[in-house]
C-alpha cells in the first residue's frame, strides 16, 4: 500500500498540472482574485461615499430649513425641474436625473401647529446593496428633526435638561462579554472553513481524476492489476494519495492567506490583521488541521469512486461538477445565520467539521464535541472507503 502511495505521489509531484493546482494556483493566484475583489468593492464603497446627490425637493418651501440644509450640505446638489406626477419622479430616477426626491406634505406647516405627524416621502432606487442615499438623508433629516424639537419644546418653555430627559429618560449602556478573539472569531469563521473545506475538495478532483479515469484512458490500470498487490493495497495507496494533496491545497492556501494578510496589515498598517492572527494559537491550528483529515478521507474515496466508474478523464471531469455541488452545500448550511454546533450537528459530515473551525476561532470549542465530530466522520470516511474498494473489485465496472 505505502509502496503505491509512494509511486503516485512521486508522479503527480513530477506533473505540472498537479504542481500547478497544488502550489502555484493556492500561493499566487487565490491571494491575487481576493485583492482584486478587495480593491472593486473598496472602490466602489469609496466612490458611493463621495458622490454627490443630485435631488429635488416637492413643496420645500413647507420645510424651509431643511431644504436650507440639504443646499449647503456638501453631498448633495439641488436640481430645478417640473415633477408634477409620480410617474415624473420614477422617470426622473430611472434616467439617473435625479438620485432622490422628497416630497414634503403639503399641509406640514398646518400639521406642525395641530400638533399632528406629518408625512414626507423619499423616492430613490434602493436596488445596489452599497446605495448611501437613504443614510445620507437620514443623517441631515435627523438633524432637521432635532433642531424641530428643540424649539417646540423651547416654546412651551422646556430647557435642554428636560429635554434631554423627555427624549431619553434611560440611557442604557451596553457590556460586551465576548472577547476580541471571540468576536474576530465571528467574523472570520464562516470564510475559512469555506476555504479550507472547499480547497480540500479541489484539490482532490485532478488527482483523483488521473489516478482513476487517466489509468483507463492511458492503458495503465490492467498493468497495475497484474502487480503482486492486492486491489485493496492499490485502492487504499490512491486513497491516501488523493486525501494527501487535498489536505496539502488547503493548508498551501491557508499559509498562502496569512502570509499575504500579514504583510498587507504591515504595509498599511492595519492592526486588525495582526489582532487576528495573534488570536490563533499552534493548538488551534493542529485541532484544524485534525478536522480535515476525516473531510478529506470523505472527498478523497468518493472522487476515486466517481473516477475509477468513469470511462475517461472528461467523463471523470463531467461526473465531478455535481459532486462540487454536494461538497458546497453542507458548507454553506454551516454559515447560515443561527445554525451552531450542538450534539446533533456534530453527527452531520463535512457541516460539523465547518461549524467546529468556526468555533476552534472563536475559543469556544467544546473539545468533548470534537470526539463526536471525528468519529461520526470518521465512519463516514469508512463507509466511502470500503464502497471505493467494492466499485474496484468489480469488473464490470473496472473494464466497462
Amino acid at each position: 500500500m505505502w509502496q503505491v502511495y509512494k509511486k503516485e505521489l512521486l508522479e503527480l509531484v513530477r506533473d505540472r498540472k498537479t504542481l500547478f493546482f497544488m502550489i502555484a494556483l493556492p500561493l499566487l493566484i487565490f491571494p491575487v482574485i481576493f485583492a482584486i475583489m478587495g480593491a472593486v468593492v473598496a472602490s466602489a464603497a469609496i466612490e458611493e461615499e463621495q458622490k454627490v446627490l443630485r435631488y429635488a425637493v416637492i413643496n420645500g418651501e413647507q420645510a424651509s430649513r431643511f431644504e436650507e440644509r440639504l443646499f449647503y450640505h456638501r453631498d448633495f446638489q439641488r436640481r430645478e425641474m417640473p415633477l408634477p406626477e409620480e410617474a415624473d419622479i420614477f422617470a426622473a430616477i430611472r434616467s439617473g436625473e435625479l438620485d432622490l426626491v422628497i416630497k414634503v406634505n403639503t399641509g406640514h406647516q398646518d400639521d406642525l401647529t395641530a400638533g399632528q405627524q406629518s408625512r414626507w416621502q423619499l423616492y430613490f432606487n434602493d436596488s445596489s446593496q452599497l446605495n448611501q442615499v437613504k443614510q445620507k438623508v437620514n443623517k441631515v433629516f435627523n438633524q432637521y428633526l432635532e433642531s424641530l424639537r428643540q424649539e417646540k419644546f423651547g416654546q412651551l418653555g422646556i430647557n435642554d435638561s428636560q429635554f434631554k430627559l423627555l427624549m431619553k429618560p434611560v440611557v442604557l449602556a451596553t457590556v460586551d462579554t465576548a472577547d476580541e478573539r471571540e468576536n474576530l472569531g465571528e467574523q472570520i469563521g464562516g470564510l475559512l472553513p469555506y476555504l479550507l473545506i472547499v480547497l480540500c475538495l479541489t484539490g482532490a478532483m485532478y488527482p483523483a481524476i488521473d489516478l482513476g479515469a487517466g489509468e483507463k484512458e492511458r492503458g495503465t490500470i490492467e498493468t497495475l492489476l497484474l502487480t503482486p498487490i492486492s486491489r485493496y493495497a492499490l485502492v487504499l495507496g490512491k486513497f491516501f494519495t488523493i486525501m494527501t494533496t487535498g489536505i496539502v491545497t488547503a493548508l498551501i492556501t491557508v499559509f498562502s492567506l496569512v502570509l499575504w494578510s500579514y504583510l498587507i496589515g504591515e504595509l498599511a498598517n492595519v492592526d486588525v490583521v495582526a489582532r487576528v492572527l495573534a488570536s490563533v494559537g499552534i493548538q488551534d491550528l493542529l485541532l484544524m488541521l485534525l478536522m480535515l483529515i476525516p473531510v478529506s478521507a470523505i472527498f478523497a474515496a468518493i472522487l476515486l469512486s466517481i473516477s475509477i466508474y468513469a470511462r475517461s478523464f472528461k467523463e471523470a471531469q463531467n461526473y465531478m461538477g455535481p459532486m462540487s455541488m454536494l461538497g458546497f452545500f453542507p458548507v454553506m448550511v454551516a454559515m447560515l445565520p443561527g445554525i451552531k454546533l450542538n450534539w446533533s450537528w456534530s453527527l452531520v459530515p463535512i457541516s460539523n467539521v465547518a461549524l467546529a473551525i468556526k468555533e476552534i476561532l472563536k475559543g469556544t470549542i467544546d473539545h468533548w464535541m470534537l470526539v463526536s465530530i471525528l468519529a461520526s466522520s470518521s465512519v463516514f470516511a469508512l463507509g466511502a472507503i470500503l464502497f471505493c474498494v467494492y466499485i474496484f473489485n468489480k469488473e464490470s465496472v473496472l473494464f466497462r
